[in-house]
């Protein structure tokens, strides 16, 4: 814990290690109260640093030094020197043995890094930087080493031992305790390194290679979740066979385990060989999990699986380089969501999270660049910026290149880095070098932070027939970056006929016209480009599939946004321009609103939402995409001053004139799809999703107008439905609806029905954080006494106290400040708990200077309370100093 001593980290400072370590061999002896770590490193002096013998300055954290030798030769406290974070040994020759023997205490460890217990299970989470809780190591991603790991515990409570690698022996011991040993051939950083003990079950499979080799595939969960198992294997094997057909990736050891944890801090872990993930993306079964749970346990299943190469073979050099692993392993993993569901919805759902969530965060105090210049404490770095907005990045450069070049890159990366830690920069070298380009300036989305604005104009000549595109490209200023150079960014468009045909393009000074949807690159502050052989003035199609990370503006009216609704040839664009003529209709409502006039809905918006209802060609996801209007947390995002109970109130208001003017063919839908539903067994598969999520849009809407017969079939919905996506939905509704009778009854039978679920309990948890009636506060903190709540559960806290104050904006804004002193409450607790969970929740009070000067105010205030709290974690002192900057 610090405060004012917390020390920042600097990329322009980084060096490489005075020393290598080659071989790793750890014993654990797992006991109650305590754990016994002997640690065996096999280590040299780095070539690359010259002659001379430097001090060896290990790391470590909150470790009981036992006992420590340089090449058997015990050393006595005067031949080492001790602090808080390091052990330093002075070594004597080119070539040594260090070995050293500490006590832990994974049995107290609430901060869930390093080697903790989750329930009655063993288990790690070492990146980015728990190993040191573990032994004194070099813990660092550029220092690369071969494990070997021991692993002795009592054998009847612990009767599964695992760690990395392959199992290569084991046996028993007296006191009836049992050990086993596992050897992982491949060179990892110690982030990497994986134990589990514990009384698990598993399901287990296998997977035949490309080139015929047989994997052991095994799932480990406790043996009350053994039926929760089998779409994440299935997933697994989809993974498997995805990445050798996409990217040319075969697997490389005889297993692959995953293993179902409770207490978490992330998603997931891609530990070599054995992959450690929170219980929340691995359980997933009809009853217990919804369509988007089942659609995110695919997703991070593969994300960590196809970290085996993207990220394991090839790793980071420094946690400056963390989107080279994150970044590209998101790209890859959407890639693969895409070929398994629809791959326009798919788009639309990560372009929808990226622009309400990451472009805040690009306009927030903790503004950084993909690959950032700086940091407290990296734990902050995981962000949207170096995951989603790396992906993208990657996503650019693919567009660029083309499938082909992209692939040809990929394997030139995968090939000569393989075995080495490594930089952005060699990322793309290997794409430079593999097609013959220069991507210097292109790199600069890895340097500069910020979100550029791309503005477009036109202009149409009749009488040379020519049409022009004026790009004018900018970023706003960010803390440390001041000024921007510009960006390369790739549009791609089309342009379309009257008739909403694509027309072919021809670029001035081309020979012919070409195809109608072409990538147009914008590498300069300002850049023109002419198509001719235009006969009529068209209206473009711009930034298709959100070509690139920006925001777009092109001044399109109400009309020409309704016909690419209705004509646009690419999926994306068609909802994009169904979400700005919503913006726009939003927006003169919440003007209504602030003027206090009465609201008044442009009725072409309800016109294009009854056609696309009653448009029963249309992909139904697509359909349930379209119909949901931008959400609060959005157009927040989108207004100089977030007014949020404007916002609050026109949103409201669309949301009940659509339900009432669309009355009849929204039923319509909801009878029809609910009707297959209840004759249908549930199938986690594409078609099924998709008429899910329109029958539960539709129903959404319905509710809004407290008719009678449609309280009857939301109720009918929730008592006989077979899936937790339609019975969520059921219970949602009521639970924001004036039926208090209904809706109490609905949370009783369910929290009763899975009172021993612990993660439907967190959706029953999220589901009434983010209601947006009266009292939410209230209700949430007598939420935190249920007995199924705990602030040591991470999941826990993101379901009720992320859920109040990340999405049920009304409530958390309340204008006496009571959100805002709630959370901070909650922050300060958990920075002694857990401080990388107390540091992410902190999120909603960095963006107080979004809103108006009262709640400014209050929402300082709380900033400062909490700096001023006592001793801060560096986590929490970095978010919240530089909030306040």
């Amino acid at each position: 814990m610090r405060t004012e001593q917390a020390k920042t980290i600097y990329l322009k400072d980084y060096q490489a290690p005075d020393y290598l370590i080659d071989e790793t061999t750890l014993t654990f002896e797992l006991h109650e109260d305590h754990t016994l770590v002997h640690a065996q490193l096999v280590m040299r002096r780095n070539p690359e640093k010259g002659a001379g013998l430097p001090p060896l300055v290990l790391d470590g954290q909150e470790l009981e030094l036992l006992a420590v030798s340089l090449d058997d030769r015990e050393l006595a406290p005067g031949d080492y020197q001790l602090d808080d974070s390091h052990l330093t040994l002075q070594p004597t020759a080119a070539r040594f043995t260090v070995d050293s023997t500490v006590r832990i205490h994974p049995e107290s460890n609430t901060a869930l890094e390093g080697l903790y217990k989750s329930g009655s299970m063993f288990c790690t989470q070492c990146e980015a930087e728990g190993f040191r809780k573990i032994t004194y190591y070099l813990d660092r991603p550029d220092v690369m080493s071969k494990f070997t790991t021991t692993v002795s515990a009592e054998q009847h409570h612990y009767p599964v031992l695992l760690s990395n690698g392959n199992p290569v022996a084991s046996g028993s011991e007296e006191g009836g305790r049992h050990w086993a040993t596992w050897e992982d051939p491949f060179k990892k950083p110690a982030y990497l390194f994986a134990l589990v003990a514990g009384d698990l079950w598993c399901v287990e499979d296998s997977f035949t290679t490309m080139s015929g080799r047989n994997v052991a595939l095994r799932i480990y969960v406790e043996p009350e979740n053994i039926d929760k198992c089998q779409h994440a294997m299935d997933s697994l094997k989809k993974s498997m066979r995805w990445d050798e057909e996409a990217y040319g990736r075969e697997y490389d050891l005889d297993i692959f385990m995953i293993v179902a944890v409770n207490d978490f801090n992330m998603g997931a872990m891609e530990n070599k060989g054995l992959n450690i993930f929170n219980s929340s993306a691995v359980l997933a079964r009809a009853e217990t999990a919804t369509d988007a749970a089942h659609q995110r346990v695919e997703a991070i299943v593969a994300h960590e699986y196809f970290h085996n190469w993207s990220g394991n073979r090839v790793t980071c050099r420094d946690w400056f380089q963390l989107s080279l692993k994150e970044g590209f392993t998101v790209f890859r993993d959407a890639g693969f969501s895409s070929d398994m569901n629809s791959a326009t919805v798919k788009r639309i759902e990560d372009v929808a999270f990226l622009r309400t969530h990451q472009f805040a965060e690009d306009s927030g105090p903790m503004a950084h660049s993909v690959r950032p210049d700086s940091f407290i404490e990296i734990s902050n770095f995981y962000t949207l910026t170096v995951y989603e907005k790396g992906s993208e990045v990657v996503g650019m450069i693919r567009t660029l290149l083309g499938a082909e070049g992209f692939r040809k890159g990929s394997d030139l990366y995968f090939e000569r880095h393989d075995g080495q830690a490594v930089t952005c920069d060699d990322f793309v070298k290997a794409m430079e070098d593999a097609n013959g380009v220069d991507l210097t300036q292109f790199k600069r989305w890895y340097s500069q932070s910020g979100t550029p604005r791309l503005e477009v104009s036109e202009a149409y000549d009749a009488a040379a027939q020519r049409y022009t595109l004026t790009f004018r490209q900018s970023c706003p200023p960010t803390p440390g970056q001041p000024t921007k150079e510009p960006f390369v960014i790739p549009v791609a468009l089309g342009l379309l006929d009257a008739q909403g045909n694509d027309l072919p393009l021809r670029l001035d000074g081309e020979a012919a016209a070409g195809a109608s949807s072409r990538v147009l690159s914008v590498t300069e502050a300002e850049q023109s480009f002419s198509f001719v052989g235009v006969a009529a003035k068209p209206l473009p199609s711009l930034l298709r599939g959100f070509s690139a990370p920006v925001k777009l503006s092109f001044p399109y009216d109400r009309d020409q946004l309704m016909f690419l609704m209705q004509h646009d040839s690419d999926g994306f664009n068609r909802w994009e321009a169904g979400q700005q003529l919503s913006v726009q209709v939003l927006q003169e409502l919440i003007g209504q609103h602030q003027r206090g006039e009465a609201l008044v809905l442009d009725p072409r918006l309800l016109h294009a939402l009854r056609s696309l209802i009653e448009d029963e060609s249309l992909d139904q996801a697509m359909v349930a995409e379209m119909l949901s209007l931008p959400g609060a947390a959005y157009l927040s995002e989108l207004s100089e001053v977030a007014d949020i109970d404007a916002i609050h109130a026109a949103r409201e208001f669309a949301r009940a004139q659509i339900g009432e003017a669309l009355f009849a063919p929204l039923w319509r839908r909801y009878q029809a799809n609910r009707e297959v539903s209840r004759h249908s067994p549930y199938v986690a598969e594409e078609s099924h999703f998709a008429r899910r999520a329109l029958q539960n849009i539709a129903l959404s809407y319905l509710m809004l107008g407290n008719k009678p017969e449609v309280l009857a079939a939301c109720v009918d919905q929730f008592d006989n439905s077979d899936n937790m996506t339609e019975r969520l939905t059921a219970l949602a509704v009521l639970v924001n609806s004036p039926f208090e009778a209904e809706r109490g009854r609905a949370l009783q039978l369910f929290a009763e029905h899975f009172k021993d679920n612990p993660l439907v309990m967190d959706q029953w948890f999220s589901v009434q954080a983010a209601s947006y009636l009266p009292g939410g506060l209230e209700r949430v903190k007598e939420l935190m006494k249920h007995p199924a709540f705990t602030l040591k559960n991470p999941n826990k806290v993101r379901a009720l106290i992320g859920a109040f104050a990340g999405q049920n904006l009304i409530n958390f804004h309340a204008v006496d400040g009571s959100g805002y002193r709630f959370l901070a409450d909650q922050i300060v607790t958990l920075n002694a708990l857990n401080p990388q969970i107390a540091a992410r929740q902190l999120s909603p009070l960095t963006r107080w200077r979004k809103y108006d000067a009262a709640r400014q105010a209050l929402m300082k205030a709380e900033l400062e309370r909490i700096l001023a709290s006592g001793e801060l974690s560096s986590d929490v002192y970095e978010v919240v100093s530089k909030s306040l900057a």
